[in-house]
Order: C-alpha cells, then structure tokens, then sequence
C-alpha cells in the first residue's frame, strides 16, 4: 500500500524496525556525575547511610578499641589468637577511625548537605512568593462549605483577610476571593532537623580531633600535671599535639570515703566519696582548693576531671643489707573485692644483689577464715596487713618491651619468700622484715588512699548539646505544624445576599482541618447552622 498520505513526515525519517529492542538515552559522564550526585543527595539514602552508620557502629561495642581501652585490646589477642588477625585485618579494633567507618560518616555528611542546600532555596523562595490563585470551583475540594449573609463584597472580602491573618495565615486576594496559606514552619522545622544533624556530625568531627582522654591514678599527697607523659593511658585527637595541653597541676590532698555501717544488710557499702585536691593554674601564684565528687567532676581550663575509683597504695620502703634505699615510695593496689582486698606489684630492678620483685595482697581489715587464710571483712583500713610473696631473677625490664606496672611474670623467677617457702613476709604500718639470702629488708610505712581520676576535654559538647536541642526542636515542629490552604469565595446573587464560598486544602495529614473550615465559615457568616457541602 503506498505511504504518499504521510506527507507530514520529514524527509530524513526512518521507520524502526519493529524486531529491534527500544534503545534508551545515553548518558556522558557529565550525565552519570549528575545521576549519581541526585541518588546520593536523596532524603532516601541519607536516611539508608543513617541506618547504616548505626549499623556500623554495633562492632565496636561488641569487641575492645584500642582508642578507649588498650589493656582490653591486648588481653583479646591473648584469649583469641586465632580471632585476632581477623578482626585487626577489617579494622575492627578501631571501628570508628576504620576507613569503613569513616566513608560512610562522610557520604552521610555529604549527603545531608545535598539534601538541604537545595530545599532551603526552594523554602526560601516559597516563604516570598504569593499563596496560590483561589481555584475556580471551590465545592471540587474535599473540605468545602457554603453559606449565605448579608452584606457587601467588599466588606465581605476585608473581613474574611482580617479573619485569616488572625489565624496567623499570610493572605493576599484575587478578585472575589481571598487565598490564605500558613504552616511554613512546619518545613522550616524540617530543614532545622536536618542542618542540626549536620551540625552534631560537624560537631563530633572536630571534637574527636581537638579533644582528649585520659586516666591517672593519683595517690594523697602527690600531684598530677597535665601533660601528655603524665598520664597512666592517654587517647587524643588527630590534631592533639604533644604541647596542646594546658599544664595545670592537680595534687590529691585526701580521700574521703563514708561507708554504711549501720545497716545490716549493707555494711561495708560506699555511701559518699570527697576527693579533696589543690589546683594550681599555669602563670598564676595562688591555688585554689576544692573538691571532687564522683557525680561532680572538677571543672578546669576546658578540661573535666572525673572520680571514677578509689583504693589503697601501701607506702612501701626496701633497703639493701647496708642500710641503703634501693626503693621507696607508694604502689597503688588494685582491689579485687567490694571490702577492697588489693593486689600490687613491687618491682626493684637496682640497688639490691639481684633484682626482685614482690607480689602483694593488702588486707585493709583482716579476718582469718577457717581454713587459716586471710581476707578483707571491711573495706576501711583497721589494722591493715601486707602479704608479700618475694622473687628474685630477671624482671625483664632491660630488654625493651613495655610491661605493665601491676602484673609480674613469675615464670622465670625464684621464689625466695613469702607463702610456700616457710618465710612469711606479712607487714603491718611501721614493722620492718628482713629479706632472705641477704638481699636486705621491706618495711611498710604506712598505708594510703589513691583515687582514679579521668580527665576529658571535649571543645565540642557544648555545641553537641545546642544541635541536639535543635534537632529535637525541628522535629516537634515539623510532626505537629500543620501545612495547610484556606479560601474564601465571595459572589453577589443580585438580590442583596451574598452566596459564600469556603475551602481547605491540606500538605499532608490534617485531621482539624475540617474543623478550621466550618471555625471560619461561622464566624466570618455568622451563621450556626448546618454546613451545606
């Protein structure tokens, strides 16, 4: 059949093959970059990237890090040997600086970014344009009523303005009509929540940059300064320097602690723990003294030191057989009970014939058992005693490995006194007891208190706390500001009355609207009687 119909066709036409397959529009890379920039700028990844930063972050409460608990860390590799290489592998001791991690907190950064730059615009331009044209038949909405009064148009239209701005509904009138618009808050809420995350995400970034963490155990009468050397474990931020610290001094005067002794059924429990410290300021002459409470840290130069523990450390002294110190001073014991039966750690690597180490077990208040052994039946100090297992051999101090200050490897040692050997080494304050073999003697001068202090710094709570406060301002907000439309239509019937017209539209779920219509019907007609639709 000739085709001399199809004359509108152009001249360089070609029909497609009805076997081909439809072929789709190619993208450039510009294309693609611009596909993949709207994807990932999507309110539905950011909220994907928010679920599954959460996700994420499940490991690292699952297995040790080392940012915040190294000691942990390294007990794992003991007990998991097999496990370990794994989990170091996939960074899972360091989840939260994991190149992992640290990806998808980024993409979600960006992504939230991308989200409201533009709808701010868009908000911005919305709140400066006019509400919308009144539709030409108001009874098509869902939300309509009509009523009839007295009056004049005019009169009629300038009451119905008053009315709605009363609302609070921004106005303007075309012809016989009035349109009215509010609860742009409602998205205004909305872009605060999401700037807000933003913000903490901004927030939490510097702050784990610029801030720092540590502990030290402080014992009476001793001071601590802070400085990065100074602490007993320190974790800091990328951009933590080794001079970024403010080296004030804090020296621990005394230790308070109440326990309760009049209930039964909880004597011995800790009611009240006063750490009373003096601080000194660098550059300045005079110090202040004050207190520190477990639910009550002390707050200086930017920094919060915190009561977290307490304990004993016996002040112990070791002479040689001439009569020489080769050792003094107080050895924080690490409690092992809720009476505070302690374990310590004397190490003398110089000054005797060999070096020796000594394994402690401090009772504050001793009570025999009936198999003979000792233990604590109270945790204040009421005649304390100090048991002390002696050994002799190489400590391992020289041969460039770090080794903790409270563990002592006996393997490799000769036990030379104390339980098991026939020569008991049990100290109370003030008693002297010679060591075997002529290695000298150990005296306990006495017994002190030690609390364990954390210092944080983090320049970027207070900003964390504001974000916080917004985000949860703009959501209230946004879930309960309605986005609504409201119109008033006003015709002259020729015979004196006036026929009104009445609609709203809502921008989501609105369950008063209908109510807000007939509130405005009746009051503008005033009218109370029933609604015709």
């Amino acid at each position: 059949m000739s085709r001399s119909s199809d004359l509108a066709r152009p001249s360089d036409h070609i029909d497609s093959d009805s076997d081909a397959a439809p072929v789709g529009p190619q993208l450039g890379p510009a294309g693609w970059v611009r596909f993949l920039w709207r994807q990932l700028t999507s309110m539905r990844t950011a909220l994907f990237l928010l679920l599954l930063l959460a996700i994420a972050a499940v490991p690292g409460s699952l297995v040790p890090q080392r940012s915040s608990d190294p000691n942990g860390v390294a007990q794992y590799q003991v007990d998991h040997p097999d496990l370990f290489p794994l989990i170091d592998g996939v960074q899972g001791f360091d989840v939260y600086t994991s190149v992992w991690f640290s990806s998808i907190y980024l993409l979600l950064f960006v992504s939230l970014i991308g989200c409201v730059l533009p709808r701010a615009r868009h908000h911005w331009l919305a709140l400066r344009a006019r509400p919308p044209r009144t539709p030409a038949r108001l009874n098509r909405l869902e939300h309509a009523l009509e009523r009839e009064a007295d009056g004049d148009v005019e009169d009629a239209i300038a009451r119905a303005e008053s009315l709605l701005r009363r609302r609070r509904y921004r106005t303007t009138r075309y012809g016989d009509s009035v349109s009215a618009e509010r609860g742009y808050l409602r998205e205004t809420g909305n872009l605060v929540f999401h700037a807000s995350l933003v913000g903490i995400l901004l927030a939490v970034a510097l702050g784990g940059s610029f801030g720092y963490s540590g502990q030290k155990i402080v014992v009476e009468g001793e001071p601590f300064v802070n400085y990065v050397a100074g602490y007993d474990s320190f974790t800091r931020g990328r951009l933590v320097g080794e001079t970024s610290l403010d080296p004030y001094r804090v020296t621990l005067d005394a230790l308070d602690v109440v326990y309760e002794q009049e209930n039964p059924n909880a004597v011995g429990q800790p009611i009240d723990y006063t750490a009373s410290v003096t601080v000194q300021q660098p550059g300045e002459d005079g110090a202040e003294r004050t207190t520190i409470k477990v639910n009550q840290p002390l707050q200086v130069d930017g920094t919060d030191v915190y009561l977290l523990g307490n304990g004993y450390a016996p002040r112990i002294t070791v002479r040689n057989a001439d009569g020489d110190v080769a050792f003094s001073g107080a050895v924080p014991f690490l409690p092992q009970d809720a009476n505070l039966t302690s374990v310590g750690v004397v190490k003398v690597p110089d000054g005797l014939p060999e070096q020796v180490g000594m394994v402690g077990l401090l009772y504050p208040t001793p009570v025999k058992l009936s198999t003979g052994a000792l233990s604590s039946g109270f945790p204040a100090l009421k005649d304390p005693v100090l048991s002390l297992n002696v050994y002799t051999g190489d400590l391992g101090l020289d041969n460039g490995v770090p080794v903790s200050v409270y563990t002592l490897d006996t393997k490799d040692l000769t036990q030379v006194a104390g339980r098991g050997t026939g020569a008991s080494v049990d100290l109370s304050p003030g008693r002297t007891v010679e060591l075997p073999n002529g290695l000298g003697s150990v005296t306990l001068d006495g017994v002190s208190r030690f609390a364990s202090l954390e210092i944080h710094h983090d320049p970027a709570q207070l900003w964390v706390l504001a974000f916080a406060v917004l985000v949860l301002a703009g959501l209230l907000t946004s879930l309960f500001i309605p986005r609504r439309r409201m119109w008033v239509k006003v015709h002259s019937t020729g015979s004196g009355r006036l026929r009104l017209e009445y609609a709203g539209l809502a921008r989501g779920d609105d369950p008063t609207l209908a109510g807000a219509v007939r509130d405005l019907a009746d009051e503008h007609s005033g009218s109370r009687t029933a609604a015709t639709t």
